[in-house]
């Protein structure tokens, strides 16, 4: 493709990010992949104790310089004011209000600063360039540090005197983690705060080779103090090698200031771990069959309700299950009691805080293809307060214990902040703009309309699908149209906003676009969501077929002689799978970092409990489930002689969770079948393209791909 660029965006404009790179967008009002990947990001955000202003981050890309460089913004609670504290070229993060709202704490090239809330008077408060995340007490006079610590569990520590060897020695499994070698693990440090200086007192899990946060995605929302500063409830999956690599159990520990003691929150406290089978799904094993409350699978993201009695986080049932509905768990620290609080919302919770009497908690969560907020009691009563196609990503109270501060976003918006006035009512709460990081953009741009739609499956269920329309839709035309199969597996397709796979700009490009909440989706209900599991290429493909074919017979716009299917993870997946299986439906395809050889997938991937719960069992087990042998024996690879039809093939090769010979072997086996094919290769990326410059080859490649093949 060639983009025919000019500069939109003038000086005022930039200036309102002190990192702004250049912008640069079509002569059109149509987006394109540099407009996209010169958007302002909204990041984390805190208020201050009075409640009257916002701190927050704005990631901007610079492409020329193909990074992304972070600033602090300030601004009223009501909207004005808005100011920029980060001085331009530098990058800086995690803000976060300390002496009462005078000051405010961030990380800078990894050490701990302060500055007044005019970004002047810099202090440094640690320079060990090592910090990760901080979190200070409510006094202050303490803060806890995220660092890296020496692992050793599954690599052997580096031979002394070979200091140039790059050879890995090996004994167990967990020595690699999505992106990297795992030669360091996350711990937390306790600090004491004097004047202007850190002191580092401990390491929280000294002596223990686990993780916390947990790997990879963890932050500080995986620990919290208590209101009286004298405990810190924490987040730890305290195992190792075979056993990390195939469980998801983690748990809430509580740790006491004054005795140094560590307290598991999740299980009794004489229980013991029975054994389990390593080659097969927990599902049917005697853990995940207990009739004890021992929290099997993934808890995390504690928060201390304010009045200090009692905690709460996400937790989901099962081990070895990452897509477990996540529940709210409230715990009463006087009796030991656990309440699980969100059983009447049959789908997960998301992020969540407390209110300020803690009578309640608000919480997202996503139902038919939106992410909204809700609201419950400590009996388990849920409200929605707000309605809308949109996503809610984050929310937290603001201190006058009156309004929410939320992140929100939608497939035609990046993600902003805004202020939640909860109503008595259902879906009768305020919700104002808070930020208008973009509009800049918005103003020069037209976004294509968004609609949804019901239709019949095979098996006679509702399922709901997004139809994206091109910007100036012309109804009388036919359009080429693209079908987007979800990866997780199980992600909702929700009104989610990317900088990859954006529906606004496949839209921009002159594309319809179908996306289906097949089956193994959440927001429809646990039945729904968990029907995908041992069933990867039943009744999920036939959903994707259901509403593409929907789309051809009932939307005159679809032009059925011009289909593409894309998709990624998962969705790669199901695009190899559906090249085998597609009656000649569509007329190009696009996957990335899909998993093409399920028997080489269940070794290959460093999260073995994944493998073993979608899959059942190892492939080599010979007494292997009914679902297992229909999962290897339909792998997409045992396809290849079926398939006839152009395909695009993308992956990192520091994806460790799908690897890349995946993608290799995909277009390896096209290409010696003599069909056309191309395989687009990211050394330095992972399971995403994070960098601007891939980001935008990226863009220029997949929309060059599916020109070729269905705008002939």
């Amino acid at each position: 493709m060639t983009h025919s660029c000019k500069t939109l965006i003038t000086a005022a404009a930039l200036s309102c990010v002190a990192a702004a790179s250049t912008t640069t967008m079509a002569a059109s009002d149509l987006m394109t992949p540099e407009t996209l990947w010169s958007m302002h990001r909204v990041g984390g955000q805190t208020a201050s104790p009075d409640g009257k202003r916002v701190a927050y981050t704005v990631s901007t890309p610079d492409i020329a310089a193909n990074k992304i460089r972070t600033s602090i913004c300030l601004i009223n609670a009501d909207g004005s004011g808005r100011t920029v504290l980060t001085p331009q070229g530098s990058s800086e993060s995690q803000p976060a209000f300390i002496h009462k709202g005078n000051r405010i704490a961030f990380l800078s090239a990894g050490n701990l600063w302060t500055m007044d809330t005019a970004g002047a008077d810099r202090r440094q408060l640690y320079d060990g360039g090592d910090l990760e995340g901080f979190l200070f007490s409510p006094d202050e006079t303490m803060v806890i540090l995220i660092r890296q610590v020496e692992a050793t569990g599954s690599i052997q520590p580096q031979e002394k005197d070979l200091p140039l060897a790059t050879g890995l020695v090996i004994d167990d499994m967990n020595y690699k983690h999505w992106d990297q070698y795992v030669r360091t693990i996350p711990h937390i440090f306790l600090a004491s705060v004097d004047g202007d200086a850190v002191s580092i007192q401990k390491d929280i899990l000294e002596g223990e080779p686990y993780e916390c946060p947990m790997l990879p995605f963890g932050g500080t929302e995986q620990f919290c103090w208590s209101p009286d500063g004298t405990q810190i409830a924490y987040t730890s999956r305290k195992k190792t090698g075979v056993a990390y690599a195939t469980s998801t159990d983690s748990d809430i520990y509580l740790y006491d200031l004054a005795t140094q003691h560590t307290t598991n929150l999740c299980k009794p406290q004489d229980y013991q771990e029975p054994a389990g089978d390593p080659l097969c799904s927990l599902s049917a094993q005697e853990k995940n069959q207990s009739s004890q409350d021992i929290n099997a699978g993934y808890d995390q993201d504690p928060q201390f309700s304010p009045d200090g009695r009692r905690i709460a986080w996400k937790s989901m049932a099962r081990d070895g299950y990452e897509s477990e509905r996540n529940r709210l768990c409230v715990y009463n620290l006087a009796s030991g009691e656990k309440t699980y609080v969100t059983e009447s919302f049959d789908s997960n919770v998301d992020d969540f805080c407390w209110s300020s009497k803690s009578d309640r908690l608000f919480f997202i969560g996503v139902w038919h293809a939106c992410a909204n907020l809700y609201q419950t009691d400590l009996k388990g009563k849920v409200m929605q307060l707000a309605d809308g196609w949109n996503d809610y990503g984050s929310v937290q109270l603001l201190n006058d214990g009156k309004r929410l501060l939320a992140e929100r976003h939608s497939m035609s918006k990046a993600p902003e902040l805004y202020i939640v006035t909860p109503g008595k009512k259902e879906n009768t709460a305020k919700v104002e703009q808070l930020t208008f990081e973009n509009k800049h953009l918005y103003d020069q741009m037209t976004f294509g309309k968004v609609q949804q739609r019901w239709t019949k499956t095979t098996d006679n269920k509702d399922m709901l699908y997004w139809i994206i329309l091109p910007p100036n839709f012309d109804e009388t035309k036919k359009y080429p149209t693209l079908l987007f199969c979800e990866g997780g597996p199980q992600s909702p397709v929700s009104q989610f906003w990317s900088y990859r796979w954006n529906f606004q700009i496949m839209a921009a490009n002159g594309y319809v676009v179908i996306a289906p909440n097949r089956r193994g989706l959440p927001g429809f209900g646990s039945e729904w969501n968990e029907q995908i599991s041992g069933d990867w290429t039943g009744q999920c493909m036939k959903d994707y077929l259901s509403a593409i074919d929907d789309a051809c017979e009932n939307l005159p716009f679809v032009d059925k002689n011009r289909l593409g299917a894309v998709g990624a993870s998962f969705g790669g997946f199901s695009v190899y799978y559906l090249a085998g299986h597609h009656d000649k439906r569509f007329k190009c395809f696009i996957a990335h970092d899909g998993a093409f050889n399920l028997e080489s997938m269940y070794t290959d991937t460093e999260e073995a409990w994944f493998s073993n719960w979608e899959y059942e069992d190892a492939f080599w087990n010979k007494d292997m489930s009914a679902n297992a042998k229909r999962t290897y024996d339909n792998s997409p690879h045992k396809f290849v002689d079926k398939w006839d039809t152009p395909i695009l093939v993308i992956h990192g090769e520091k994806d460790y969770r799908i690897n890349a010979t995946q993608g290799m072997g995909a277009f390896n086996a096209a290409r010696m079948r003599g069909i056309p094919a191309e395989l687009l290769l990211f050394p330095d990326e992972n399971h995403w393209v994070l960098k601007p410059q891939n980001g935008i080859l990226w863009q220029r490649t997949f929309f060059g791909w599916l020109d070729k093949w269905l705008k002939k």
